[in-house]
């Protein structure tokens, strides 16, 4: 056979749905992101052929399906990228990681909660607790956490950030629309960070750092959740060194520099499932 009939066989074999799919799930984990625009060229196939494939890898769990596009199981979670699609992304780990954190909250306490798809989790968790008085710039949580957990329940005002469905201003209140800030206090602040390094906890957008911050500086413990897909990352907005957190609750125990940092600066380390 020659080359020129081998390279016709692999075309002709390539538009075999089973064969194609196969091909653009490989090609979507090697790459990461990808629009439907580019799948279309690569594999030489119509822009509704290439979402009805993204939309069966994506219910058979090979890939995410994104506005537009698809980005790879592995990709962690980008800077920036949507809530929608961070919902999708490392969900078991996610839940082990809440599961974990939940238990580290004595009912009756107040509890800060940042945005973002890890602190849900964890607030899903919290349905066998008892009187809590939760505080959080995440729009989506109120409607996550169970109603017999909770107290009261505080939403930080300020402006929303629609990619993430969070809110950036403040740690305060007003009781009255033309009175003081008043200040508050957590026993607890569960803060999902965007990356972990040596350097500290950092998040990509000031206005969110600001915000998780003010949370840390705000509350008696404070418990960094970060899945090990953040490990050894810097992104643009630094929140606070290693000392600041009580505890990192992640999947995978940290090695090398990050572990031995945050054994410097004195942070527990809970791995999720004990693994």
């Amino acid at each position: 056979m020659t080359s020129r009939e081998a390279s016709g066989d692999r075309r002709k074999d390539r538009q075999l749905p089973a064969g194609r799919k196969a091909d653009l799930a490989a090609y979507v984990a090697a790459h990461g992101q990808v629009t439907v625009a580019e799948l279309s060229e690569e594999f030489s196939v119509s822009i509704d052929t290439v979402r009805r494939d993204l939309d069966r890898l994506n219910a058979e769990g090979r890939l995410i399906r994104t506005h537009g596009g698809a980005v790879s199981n592995d990709l962690g979670t980008p800077p920036d990228q949507g809530l929608g699609v961070r919902l999708h992304i490392r969900v078991a780990e996610k839940d082990q990681i809440g599961a974990e954190a939940a238990k580290l909250i004595a009912d009756g306490s107040v509890v800060f909660v940042n945005g973002g798809t890890t602190a849900l989790a964890f607030a899903r968790h919290l349905r066998d607790h008892h009187d809590l008085t939760i505080a959080t710039n995440n729009v989506v949580l109120p409607a996550e956490v169970s109603p017999s957990a909770i107290r009261e329940l505080f939403l930080f005002g300020g402006s929303v950030r629609t990619v993430t469905q969070a809110t950036t201003g403040p740690v305060s209140f007003r009781p009255t629309a033309d009175g003081p800030a008043m200040d508050v206090q957590a026993d607890t602040a569960v803060i999902g960070v965007g990356a972990i390094s040596a350097a500290g906890y950092s998040t990509s957008n000031l206005g969110d750092s600001a915000m998780m911050g003010e949370m840390m500086k705000h509350a008696n413990t404070v418990v960094v959740l970060a899945d090990s897909s953040k490990f050894n990352h810097r992104l643009f907005a630094r929140i606070d060194g290693l000392e600041a957190a009580d505890c990192l609750v992640t999947d995978a125990a940290p090695t090398g520099e990050l572990a031995e940092a945050l054994a410097t600066a004195g942070v527990e380390v809970i791995v999720a499932g004990g693994n």
